[in-house]
């Protein structure tokens, strides 16, 4: 649909008007308007942001008082609030939907961890983003890979339609890094704990050794304390917690050499967004023939969440420092001239710790107790039934029974083992295997989901558990917290499920629509823009022309 001047525009808008002669109103025939308010040419460079723990909680908490970077993307298309729709909100399914347009059931990234019983090692616990075969490995220490992602990525698409298209991916995590990248990707790197790193055998870029030199002598200064933005005052109270700690008044201050705090802090996403401005500059993304693709994973607000909570002073400085950061991300980018297209979103949404809650008119928030543990229920399921072994083993709510058992033996432990953990108090769900695969994949809008359509949309059958276990809300699975573990996520509430989801591009007017959309519609939405097909995925293009035209193909 053609652009037209303000002036035509005008000119339209008054054609319209009802016109009366002497004789009386006459009809007249008024073409629909051909405004369009979305560009109609491909960008050439598509940035897909994810802000780890960016709940749409945060986001309605600090819209109002962002300058920068969010407030730019805040005058595009805003849905505020979007869904991580499937039940196990981590990280790692999280990343798998933004970019493939599927969800976890389909990405088959179903946890960050799951177990795999018949994995020919002695740690049968598998990490989403490794190679469990390497030999020496575990899940702690793995070597990093792309073999359990499912799908292609909208890189991989990309790629395959125009080989000359470059797909790049950077993250502060390898998991966000690799399930928002893909299986072929030009570069990807991820912050090891030490220094940005790649796949072994990747050299590594002129980018990366500048930015990994700069990152070590940030952490060689050392971090004096924050100064408070005003908006933030009111946060800055002290929580205290079991243990004889506290939270809620942090700054941020590192010591010189002092690398353990530095991913909980801003300056680790200053790294990241550093890495991919330099990427972008050095490569020349977006200055070919072809549209190229950047991911980057902003990881540092889950480190705050995780190990500060998500309403204290920690996490206001954090938000405020990351407006920055993304604002000077994209001034870079339109230094560039580049006509680029951004999306923002989270892989999931984050509670914050129940001590501060408790304090703050939420007396109901709790911490898991620790009679819910599959391990000593396992023990006295096996003592009750007179069988040896543990019988029952568990990550991350997947329960799994013992596949030594014999079929008999399995089904009278699968059936006491949903009692048992179904007559607990903390305890919203013990949905078998049975009862998960009967349910079908929703259709209808994510927060009408049933606990069981949540399930269903991150379960595979060859890495789900036997039972999946869902607590109530608010209740919070660290059942005693310590420094540097105080909140976190991973369940099937909507303060886990919702993320913002903001759309910009220069030209793109902008609108705001609350409704519920999911972060398996922002594949398909930019493949929209630049032409390319995406049948059969779970999401659906969603329309940023916010007027009568379409940015999504016709159906």
């Amino acid at each position: 649909m053609k652009r037209l001047s303000s002036l035509v525009a005008l000119a339209v808008g008054l054609a319209a008007a009802p016109l009366l002669a002497q004789e009386g109103p006459r009809p007249i025939e008024v073409a629909p308007s051909a405004v369009a308010t979305a560009p109609q040419n491909p960008p050439k460079l598509i940035v897909a942001i994810s802000v780890d723990q960016f709940s749409a909680d945060l986001f309605a908490e600090y819209r109002n008082h962002f300058r920068e970077g969010f407030a730019r993307l805040l005058t595009g298309v805003v849905f505020p609030s979007g869904y991580q729709s499937h039940a196990a909100t981590e990280t790692c399914p999280g990343h798998s939907t933004i970019l493939t347009g599927y969800r976890p059931t389909h990405t088959g990234i179903i946890a960050n961890n799951w177990l795999d019983l018949a994995a020919p090692r002695a740690d049968k616990t598998v990490y989403c983003a490794e190679d469990e075969s390497v030999i020496g490995s575990d899940h702690e220490r793995y070597t990093v890979s792309d073999k359990h992602l499912k799908v292609p990525t909208l890189g991989e698409r990309m790629r395959a339609a125009n080989p000359a298209t470059r797909v790049v991916s950077v993250a502060g995590k390898d998991r966000a890094a690799v399930m928002m990248g893909g299986h072929n990707v030009d570069e990807l790197w991820w912050w090891d704990g030490k220094a940005f790193a790649s796949y072994a055998g990747r050299p590594a870029p002129e980018a990366v050794t500048r930015v990994n030199a700069a990152t070590n002598e940030v952490i060689a200064r050392g971090q004096p304390a924050l100064p408070v933005p005003d908006f933030c005052v009111a946060h800055d109270r002290a929580v205290d917690m079991p243990g004889g700690f506290t939270i809620g008044r942090g700054r941020f201050e590192r010591a010189p050499g002092d690398a353990r705090p530095f991913r909980a802090s801003p300056a680790f996403d200053a790294a990241v967004f550093d890495l991919a401005t330099q990427l972008v500059r050095d490569m020349k993304l977006g200055q070919g023939a072809q549209t190229d693709i950047i991911d980057v994973g902003a990881s540092a607000t889950d480190y705050v969440g995780h190990s500060l909570g998500t309403e204290g002073l920690e996490m206001c400085l954090q938000l405020a420092s990351l407006d920055h950061t993304i604002g000077q991300f994209l001034n870079a980018l339109d230094a560039t001239g580049v006509d680029y297209e951004v999306v923002l979103t989270a892989d999931h949404g984050g509670h914050d710790a129940p001590e501060r809650h408790q304090q703050r008119a939420m007396p109901r928030d709790a911490r898991v107790s620790d009679n819910i543990s599959a391990e000593d229920m396992g023990k006295a399921i096996g003592a009750a039934l007179k069988l040896k072994g543990p019988v029952l083993y568990n990550s991350e709510g997947n329960i799994f029974v013992d596949p030594a058992l014999l079929p008999r033996q399995r089904a009278l432990v699968l059936a006491e083992a949903k009692k048992r953990f179904q007559a607990l108090p903390q305890v919203a769900a013990a949905l078998t295997r049975a009862e998960i695969e009967k349910t079908a994949l929703a259709t209808t809008p994510p927060e009408t989901w049933t606990l069981a359509e949540r399930v269903r949309a991150s379960y595979d059958a060859k890495r789900s558990g036997d039972i999946v276990l869902l607590l109530k809300p608010r209740v919070v699975p660290i059942p005693k917290p310590g420094p540097g573990y105080v909140a976190t996520h991973g369940s099937p509430w909507d303060y886990d499920r919702r993320v913002p989801i903001l759309f910009w591009r220069r030209g793109l007017t902008g609108f705001e629509q609350p409704l519920s959309v999911e972060t398996v519609d922002i594949a398909p939405t930019l493949a929209a823009t630049i032409g390319l097909p995406m049948p059969g995925v779970d999401g659906r293009c969603l329309d940023l022309d916010g007027g009568p035209g379409s940015t999504c193909p016709a159906e």
